[in-house]
């Protein structure tokens, strides 16, 4: 799959997932992305863990340099959003406000853990609002590639420390969509570039099979 379009291809398929009136928090990178591939009868409110909900892209050439969304990017807010502490953000996400979060993971497992924080040999500044999103959004999307040049980050068993244990309710890579299940994880959608070996042989965990897999549309 050309790699130019893998990120475009699974923020896609990760907005099939959201629905009108749902309150979404998006991680930082890829699942930025989703908004710019939203139905457009589908209106959702993007909630930003530094203070805001109404998020939505900057406007390229006239940013405000005095709204970042938690990465610290450019962003902009709708007419109809608000600002507010990070009190009441948390308040938002801990209460279990949030209808879903999409976030990236460098490994989840087939028990539904996420380690998405620490990049080993690297510095980190810490975990930021993950741990607490995992745990109070009301669904888990990780929208991540398949692999990390060519290992597996879909386990039997995290390795790095964890963000949060059991939490994932959904991965979308550009191999397919995979719901974590008490039985483990099973792939309900594959991409028709790749044959059902092919993404068993690029993930550690052992795939169960839908019986009623569909093409990734």
């Amino acid at each position: 799959m050309d790699k130019a379009n893998v990120k475009n291809f699974i923020a896609a398929r990760v907005a099939k997932e959201l629905h009108d009136g749902d309150i979404v928090n998006l991680g930082i990178g890829l699942p930025t992305l989703v908004p710019h591939f939203l139905d457009p009868s589908v209106h959702i409110i993007l909630q930003s863990e530094n203070g805001f909900v109404g998020l939505k892209p900057a406007e390229e050439g006239n940013e405000n340099p005095h709204i970042v969304n938690s990465g610290g990017t450019p962003a902009g807010i709708a007419h109809d959003g608000a600002f507010f502490g990070s009190d009441t953000s948390f308040a938002i996400i801990r209460g279990g406000h949030v209808d879903a979060t999409v976030l990236g993971a460098l490994q989840v497992d087939e028990k539904g853990n996420i380690a998405n924080w620490i990049i080993p040999g690297k510095m980190v500044p810490g975990m930021g609002g993950a741990m607490d999103l995992v745990v109070g959004a009301k669904k888990v999307i990780v929208a991540m590639e398949h692999t990390n040049k060519g290992k597996p980050k879909i386990l039997k068993e995290c390795t790095l420390p964890l963000t949060a244990k059991g939490q994932v309710n959904l991965i979308i890579t550009e191999m397919g969509v995979m719901e974590v299940t008490p039985d483990g994880i099973v792939l309900k959608e594959y991409n028709p570039e790749f044959t059902l070996d092919q993404i068993q042989d690029a993930t550690e965990a052992t795939l169960i099979i839908a019986d009623d897999i569909k093409p990734m549309i």
